[in-house]
């Protein structure tokens, strides 16, 4: 049975994710304490996959994964899964809302509903958690009196329901990625998108330019692009970048031959199906066509059959 580690304990919004993608009913979902806990677990070969957060459309980028896909043996994504961010605030049973003093949640989340907690509960302080589920496990055990949490931790664990579907910013969204080890990448479906990690082979001026110019001469839409400290070395930095596209396409495996030429490192992390299916719009000059006519044609001219 396969089996996908994901940020735990049970009752998070990545549940949520892992749920989305175990679709043939057969997988079996492992929680896991931490983000480098369930990279780690596929590494090792004790999962097949592990489901992960990436980033946040109101707090940002995950720190913990963007870090661990960076180092020790490389992960590629297959897939991503965009989940709408809602909260549900769970309770000790019978507990009234004038009687709550402490809300635990992971950070992210109590920032998510701080403008409602300061509304709601103004007399509750907010405690930090590792996670959501692990502030609905608190919560169980007597630490805190409420919990603000992903809606599938009413399912798990014996509190009761002071509220749902909150959200200061209504439409925010978490992207997830599922990783497993490297293999044979899956044909393109015309809705990809491929991510990369980029380190230049020097921090003089102009040289992120140079990589960004490789992207849009062979007509790469760049997505998302974001910088990280290499531990250790002030001044020194990783660019993770986000286009649309597969490296099945001449453009694609051009403008990565590219940046791998003018990079100290480039580390592959994927070419999978996007959540949104958008399909690329790739230029007219930069299909696969346009590059085997253009092949086609410098093979005449070396051959002496054309000019």
């Amino acid at each position: 049975m396969p089996r996908i580690a994901y940020f735990g304990p049970q009752g998070t919004f990545t549940e949520q994710a892992a749920r989305a993608f175990a679709t043939n009913g057969s997988d079996e979902l492992v929680p896991v304490a931490t983000v480098p806990e369930a990279l780690a677990a596929v590494r090792a070969e004790k999962a097949d996959a592990a489901c992960v957060p990436l980033e946040s459309s109101v707090q940002g980028s995950v720190p913990d994964t963007m870090d661990g896909l960076a180092v020790d043996e490389p992960l590629v994504a297959v897939g991503e899964q965009v989940i709408p961010i809602r909260f549900t605030v769970l309770t000790r049973p019978g507990m009234a809302r004038h009687e709550i003093r402490t809300v635990a949640s992971h950070p992210h989340a109590l920032g998510q509903v701080s403008r409602w907690l300061a509304e709601n509960l103004p007399s509750a302080a907010p405690v930090a958690a590792t996670s959501t589920a692990a502030a609905a496990v608190d919560v169980t055990e007597g630490r805190y009196d409420a919990a603000v949490t992903a809606p599938v931790a009413a399912e798990h664990y014996p509190l009761d329901v002071l509220a749902t579907d909150l959200a200061d910013v209504r439409d925010a969204v978490t992207r997830f990625l599922l990783l497993r080890r490297p293999g044979p990448v899956r044909p393109p479906t015309g809705a990809d998108r491929t991510s990369l990690i980029v380190e230049p082979d020097s921090f003089r001026t102009g040289s992120l330019a140079e990589l960004l110019t490789e992207l849009a001469e062979c007509g790469i839409n760049l997505s998302r692009i974001e910088s990280r400290p290499k531990r250790g070395r002030l001044g020194e930095y990783r660019f993770y970048l986000d286009f649309d596209g597969h490296i099945a396409e001449r453009r694609v495996g051009d403008a990565l031959a590219a940046l791998y030429r003018r990079c100290r490192e480039v580390r592959f992390l994927g070419s999978y199906p996007n959540a949104d299916a958008s399909m690329a719009v790739v230029p007219p000059n930069n299909t696969d066509q346009a590059y085997a006519d253009a092949d086609a044609w410098l093979d005449g001219v070396r051959s002496g059959r054309s000019a």
